[in-house]
């Protein structure tokens, strides 16, 4: 028996937030990290109730992103204030696939979190799981539900 992917539900009205920071951020990348519901299960269901923009501090920020390690941790407190679990990171490619790259598979570092990818050329969506395997990690598809 087949299980089935991960879901990761966004509300509409945070996608297009999101869109609309990648178009204005452009040719740079941008990021930011998910609030909400985490559920860690292979077949888990994370639910995205809010996002937490960062300033990208990436020394190449048209083909990488980095959050600020103290500015991450003052949006995790943040979050944690409003009730709130880390459900994942998102951030854009403004020129690539919405899919991870091999930079963002070396920085991973949050197993069963959400990385949402923005591509605007073309426009799409693409949303993927870390997944920890004994000293090996890849990206694992997921299902984007938008609500």
């Amino acid at each position: 028996m087949t299980s089935s992917p991960p879901e990761l539900v966004v509300p509409t009205a945070i996608r297009d937030r999101i869109l609309e920071r990648a178009r204005e951020g452009q040719p740079e990348e941008i990021c930011g990290i998910f609030g909400g519901e985490y559920d860690p299960a292979p077949d888990g269901r994370s639910r995205v109730r809010s996002q937490y923009p960062a300033e990208n501090v990436a020394e190449t920020p048209r083909t990488r992103y980095r959050i600020d390690p103290e500015a991450q941790l003052e949006l995790f407190e943040e979050l944690e204030d409003r009730g709130e679990e880390i459900v994942g990171f998102y951030h854009s490619h403004p020129r690539g696939p919405p899919r991870p790259s091999a930079t963002d598979e070396a920085q991973a570092t949050w197993p069963d979190r959400s990385y949402l990818i923005v591509s605007l050329e073309p426009l799409e969506v693409g949303s993927w799981r870390w997944r920890e395997r004994g000293n090996e990690g890849r990206f694992e598809r997921e299902r984007l539900v938008l609500d």
